[in-house]
């Protein structure tokens, strides 16, 4: 994917960006994230994006990197999900006390609830995992989430109560930055920060891993220390 060099001039809306690419030339750049961001998207803030023309989307650029600092951000919020897939999949990140074989689904349907991963042995033993990614990082904290989620509280509670019932679970917190020494819950954010002390209180395994993000890609780096 070739990248075009860019500079925020405003948020027009939850997915659109008004941009000045390098030539000069003003676009309207697609958002594919809707969180706040609000300590990314400041004016003349620096992008890279990608021309990706899409059937019923408005303009034909897409924001893929953001520059916080001397670290480039990733802001498209279905790639985490593709990440933890992928590495899941491939070993690099490792369920807890739940090793290979196993067969790895996407999208499953539990309760009220729809759970982005789960892990089936051949004795039907599962492991459903939620994955969630997080831009925002303060004082070398990666802090989830930067906005109310009724439904990632929602999620936690499914979780706590899978493990009640005899089965595994965690929730996986991909940071799309490569500046996180740490990972926890947002402060500002109490319902989900006490959603996520019950579950894992519950037995619900907590993972953090963060990722190299640039030019070049973004892949999963390594797993750092969650503080609840």
């Amino acid at each position: 994917m070739g990248l075009t060099a860019a500079r925020l001039i405003s948020r027009e809306n939850r997915f659109v960006l008004s941009c000045e690419r390098a030539d000069g030339e003003k676009v309207s750049v697609h958002l594919g994230n809707t969180g706040r961001l609000k300590e990314l998207l400041v004016p003349g803030a620096e992008l890279l994006v990608a021309h990706t023309p899409a059937p019923g989307r408005k303009t034909d650029w897409e924001a893929v990197l953001v520059k916080a600092g001397e670290t480039w951000v990733s802001v498209n919020s279905q790639l985490p999900n593709r990440l933890a897939f992928e590495a899941v999949r491939d070993g690099t990140i490792p369920l807890p006390d739940f090793p290979p074989p196993f067969v790895l689904r996407r999208e499953t349907v539990l309760g009220d609830s729809r759970i982005d991963l789960m892990a089936e042995k051949p004795d039907r033993q599962r492991f459903y995992l939620e994955v969630k990614g997080v831009t925002l990082v303060r004082g070398g904290a990666a802090q989830f989430p930067d906005a109310p989620t009724a439904r990632g509280v929602r999620h936690l509670h499914t979780l706590a109560r899978v493990v009640r019932e005899g089965q595994r679970a965690g929730v996986l917190f991909v940071i799309q930055r490569q500046d996180a020494v740490s990972f926890t819950p947002n402060p500002d954010r109490p319902e989900f920060a006490a959603a996520l002390r019950e579950a894992a209180e519950a037995g619900v395994r907590v993972l953090a891993w963060r990722c190299a993000a640039g030019e070049e890609g973004v892949a999963v780096e390594r797993e750092v220390p969650v503080r609840l």
